[in-house]
């Protein structure tokens, strides 16, 4: 075999391992909690809401279905031109209107603190509007998981993922990274700092969110939920971050593939600069083993060596398991993406590189029609 050959099948090896160390443990909420789940406070939901009168219908319809703790709901309508507002009333959402859109706040950010303002719950519980509970027991599992914990600090869940179109499952590789990212899924578990707190469910009490500043204290992070994570962290209180697995599930960018490359590219080089240099170098040479896997079948149609064939195939098959396995904690994708996985990786690079060029160059992103300096 050649010293070229020998060397890819080393990198190769190195990024399948490091796949594997950098999410090895996805934790869920306890099982105890999930089957005797009580609540002693009460909750308020905020739903930051930008033109989601379509998607936020199966929240509005899963929160209303939700038994064993008292709810209040508020929408914050952020300046949509559809029926958003009409939506949220019928399912009846306290809505108020995101006044508060001053020079240097993301609305966003603005929305969501609008909302804790005016919340009468002892808990805050802010949700994307994509976000859908799985089933009339999540929220109170969710809260009482939260109390027995200690009940400080914020404790996040990233939803399942269950994409439907083309475009939604060729982007497994995006939930995988982002999940990665927040550096507390490697081998070395909690040990390291989380990069923040996940978007879609974010809780906390309401006490302790008006104590650090909440999102007025980030008004200007188009990655609220990190900076907001990391205010928390900053005050000497714990992040916590879970999978939702079993709690709560999302469907991103369901209104095409142009919503799907503006929703990754705003917020992924933003995002990466909170991800620890360890942890973004496991993540690189994942990303750079998966793409040469599929390179070493070059080596033997040159060299017409059968070995180096058998090789190329064993490891191939190796990185479909290790990409497979990685997946399937993030979401439910279908498994004819798992044998493209090369095509995946270059497919997330080029967002990523047009993520890096929106925010180091341009130095602006869009998202629903709205302009974000960054």
């Amino acid at each position: 075999m050649s010293i070229l050959f020998v060397f890819s099948v080393a990198v190769t090896v190195i990024g399948l391992t490091c796949g594997l160390l950098v999410l090895w443990k996805v934790p869920v909420l306890d099982s105890d909690a999930r089957l005797t789940g009580t609540s002693r406070s009460s909750v308020t939901i905020i739903i930051p809401a930008r033109n989601e009168e379509k998607r936020m219908l199966p929240l509005l319809e899963s929160i209303s279905a939700q038994r064993g703790i008292e709810v209040e709901t508020i929408v914050v309508d952020d300046h949509s031109t559809d029926r958003t507002a009409e939506v949220a009333y019928s399912y009846g959402a306290r809505v108020l209107p995101n006044e508060r859109f001053d020079k240097g706040w993301i609305g966003k950010s603005s929305a969501c603190w609008t909302g804790a303002e005016a919340a009468t719950g002892e808990l805050l519980l802010f949700m994307d509007a994509d976000t859908v509970f799985e089933g009339p027991d999540s929220l109170v599992t969710y809260v009482a998981s939260f109390e027995e914990s200690g009940g400080t600090g914020i404790l996040s869940l990233q939803p399942d993922h269950r994409p439907e179109r083309w475009y939604e499952q060729i982007a497994s590789i995006f939930p995988v990274v982002v999940m990665a990212g927040m550096n507390v899924f490697t081998v070395k578990g909690d040990s390291l700092k989380s990069a923040g707190s996940f978007g879609p469910c974010m809780l906390c009490t309401k006490a302790e969110y008006m104590e650090v500043g909440g999102h007025a204290a980030v008004k200007g992070a188009v990655m609220d939920d990190l900076a907001l994570g990391n205010e928390f962290q900053d005050k000497g209180l714990p992040v916590t971050c879970m999978s939702g697995r079993g709690v709560a599930w999302l469907r991103m960018y369901p209104e095409g593939f142009g919503q799907l490359i503006q929703g990754y590219s705003k917020s992924m080089a933003s995002g990466s600069v909170s991800t620890l240099p360890s942890v973004m170098l496991l993540i690189n040479l994942w990303v750079v083993g998966g793409i040469l896997s599929s390179l070493l079948f070059l080596f033997p149609v040159i060299t017409k060596l059968w070995l180096q064939l058998v090789v190329a195939v064993m490891l191939y098959v190796a990185y479909m398991w290790g990409v497979a396995r990685s997946v399937r904690k993030t979401g439910v994708f279908a498994n004819w993406t798992i044998p493209m996985f090369p095509l995946l990786f270059i497919f997330f690079i080029l967002v990523f590189m047009y993520s890096m060029y929106l925010s180091k160059r341009r130095k602006r992103v869009t998202w629903r029609g709205r302009d974000i300096d960054v």
